[in-house]
């Protein structure tokens, strides 16, 4: 069997690009316009719509039609897909000035990017989304290491949840991460099939960005860190 491609695009200066605000602006459909008009930080505002514009352009490349005139609507979730080429999968993060955008065939992937924060509340979040074989394997690493820890395994879980389309109502402690290695699920939902049919890359980002792909195949991953 073929591995399906992953095309993984990547910027860690969005803001850099506000001197093309009004280009990226007219890319955009009227609900996301609206939406943009509903932010009321102007910094929030611009990230939106460079990174609603960026996604746009690029997969207007994918299907040869015009950026502003593709049809991206949402499923039941929320997921967004184009209307009329429902057979190209993509799936967009984003993090203070960090961009990722996967983009695949046929398949069912997410991508998820974290800046990394420190926390007070770390032993709460295990408790609530992580597994008992996850917290066990974190509990027992020292304490310097725990922080990073928790997002190797966090930006694997909402990758997950953001490829089923169902996004954290799944239950992120109901996608169960392997630590031996971070490429595997020891389990996922019923109702997701079989958790060896889903697949974990791991992004390699600057300092302190955690990122990973999920997909329902095996990936051929390919990185491309966007330019201006």
């Amino acid at each position: 069997m073929t591995d399906t491609t992953i095309d993984v695009f990547f910027t860690d200066t969005v803001l850099s690009r506000t001197p093309q605000l009004a280009d990226y602006f007219a890319l955009l459909d009227k609900d996301e316009q609206q939406m943009a008009s509903r932010f009321k930080f102007d910094e929030l505002k611009q990230r939106y719509i460079i990174c609603h514009g960026i996604l746009r352009e690029l997969l207007a490349t994918y299907v040869a039609e015009p950026a502003a005139q593709l049809r991206i609507v949402q499923a039941q979730y929320g997921k967004p897909y184009l209307a009329d080429f429902p057979e190209l999968s993509f799936n967009m993060s984003h993090t203070g000035d960090c961009l990722a955008i996967a983009i695949g065939q046929q398949c069912r992937l997410g991508v998820d990017i974290e800046c990394y924060k420190v926390r007070n509340t770390w032993d709460g979040l295990v408790k609530k989304c992580f597994a008992q074989q996850e917290a066990d394997y974190w509990y027992a690493l020292d304490t310097s290491v725990r922080g990073h820890a928790f997002y190797q395994f966090w930006v694997k879980k909402e990758a997950f949840v953001k490829a089923v389309g169902q996004g954290i109502t799944l239950g992120l402690n109901q996608c169960v991460v392997n630590p031996n290695g971070f490429k595997t699920f020891l389990s996922v939902p019923e109702h997701c099939f079989a958790a060896a049919q889903w697949h974990i890359e791991a992004l390699v980002l600057p300092d302190n960005i955690f990122g990973a792909v999920v997909c329902d195949s095996v990936m051929d991953l390919n990185f491309c860190t966007l330019s201006m």
